[in-house]
């Protein structure tokens, strides 16, 4: 299915006196190449919250491999698991410019009608833009 690959520089705030990324920053990290996927297709989460549709993360597993650390270049790698119904599921892949793994991960997230506060089916005008 369709994927996005986006890449950033490891800020130093982001780590811990060892200059290692601090273990809780890789969901962020997930969460910046969902919405980049997501853009890639023309939309926003934004413009989606607008809509009335949520997405909350309702399982989030990360295996991490080495650290990243303060200043490295790493790319995130998000891949669309299979078409979404009521929820949607990632697949993650973080490395650094030396192409090396540093963490694989998953999300399954589900559409939410924010008014009724209810799990919805993915809205039509994703489907439209998946490959």
């Amino acid at each position: 299915m369709g994927f996005n690959e986006i890449s950033f520089r490891v800020r130093y705030g982001e780590t811990d006196q060892m200059g290692v990324v601090y273990y809780g920053n890789y969901a962020q990290y997930l969460e910046m190449g969902r919405v980049e996927w997501l853009r890639s297709l023309g939309l926003s989460y934004k413009w989606m919250e607008e809509h009335g549709v949520m997405l909350p993360v309702i399982s989030l597993k990360i295996d991490y491999k080495i650290p990243a650390l303060y200043d490295d270049l790493i790319t995130v790698r998000t891949q669309l698991k299979k078409t979404p119904s009521v929820r949607i599921e990632f697949d993650y892949v973080i490395s650094n410019e030396k192409d090396e793994v540093l963490a694989e991960a998953n999300t399954v997230l589900v559409f939410m009608d924010s008014y009724k506060k209810k799990p919805i089916k993915c809205p039509e005008y994703i489907l439209e833009k998946l490959p």
